[in-house]
């Protein structure tokens, strides 16, 4: 602290980025308040159809502002790479998430949402070559499926109950989210991360679309309550236009293993929301669970297991 002046005016300062502190809050807060809003439109919209809806509509938005503003229009082999992580990220994770809300309550789905950590380590780890384990990593991710396992057991009756089919579903999904999130440096993506988020979003929710034709949602034309529109909108401006942009860019800018740290933040919120809000029931396995999978999630941000 006793450096000259002339050598501290020298150095480089770094600067407090405002920007990556608003874009963390928003991943970290307006994400885990979308898990209710997505249990709620679920109860009266199909499952596959109200995630479609809500992604073409937000990709819709942000592309059509994005190339107004004069933005460039992605390239055929950057709409590769944009098709890859929409299937992984939108199609494969919210697909099964928004599926497995129907009958998980919005609480207990963002906990376990909260092993991406886990996932993104073990990929990292096993595909790509790029990290190794320590003993305190490898601890860490058995601790993770430690609390899984507790959340998963807790199959009793009562409002409480969990079912297995729903939870490997979300699991599935988040392992899918997972490689999306290493994948999204590696491969060729427009300089544009509004365009990127915008077309991954806007191709998303085509498969989507696709996925509940498939299925024969809409057998019968969805009816959108004014709570289901609430939902929606709120999960199109909260979740999509800023949350999933804010994460677009972070990635850019920060190890996808930090960016990732949303997960951390975004079950205590989902669970504190669902309490007061939605009623959903918060049983002390839940509880015991939600804690020892973010002890492992923190014990893995906190360990920065070593390149390769």
């Amino acid at each position: 602290m006793a450096e000259s002046l002339v050598v501290e005016s020298a150095l480089p300062r770094k600067r407090f980025d405002l920007r990556v502190i608003l874009a963390f809050l928003a991943i970290y807060v307006l994400w885990g308040s979308t898990y209710l809003a997505v249990r709620i439109l679920v109860q009266t919209i199909p499952p596959l159809f109200g995630a479609g809806v809500r992604f073409c509509v937000a990709g819709a938005i942000l592309y059509i502002g994005s190339i107004l503003a004069g933005e460039a229009h992605p390239s055929r082999r950057e709409w590769r790479s944009i098709a890859v992580l929409a299937a992984l990220m939108i199609l494969g994770a919210y697909g099964g998430l928004f599926w497995a809300e129907q009958t998980l309550p919005s609480g207990l789905t963002s906990v376990l949402v909260a092993t991406i950590p886990v996932w993104t380590l073990l990929i990292e780890v096993v595909f790509f070559k790029n990290r190794r384990l320590n003993g305190g990593a490898l601890a860490a991710i058995l601790l993770g499926f430690a609390g899984v396992v507790i959340l998963v057991g807790d199959s009793g009756a009562g409002a409480g109950r969990v079912t297995l089919v729903p939870c490997l579903v979300i699991l599935v999904g988040e392992l899918s989210w997972s490689f999306g999130t290493v994948l999204n440096s590696r491969l060729t993506l427009p300089a544009s991360k509004r365009i990127s988020a915008a077309g991954q979003m806007l191709t998303g929710g085509v498969m989507l679309l696709g996925g509940s034709a498939l299925l024969g949602e809409m057998h019968t034309v969805p009816h959108f309550s004014a709570r289901a529109l609430g939902a929606l909108a709120y999960m199109i401006i909260a979740g999509s236009l800023i949350g999933y942009t804010c994460y677009e860019w972070l990635l850019h800018r920060m190890p996808a293993s930090t960016v990732t740290s949303y997960a951390y933040v975004n079950p205590i919120v989902a669970l504190a929301i669902g309490y007061w809000l939605g009623n959903e029931a918060l049983t002390a396995r839940m509880i015991v669970g939600a804690i020892v999978i973010l002890a492992s999630v923190a014990a893995i941000l906190r360990g920065k297991p070593q390149p390769a």
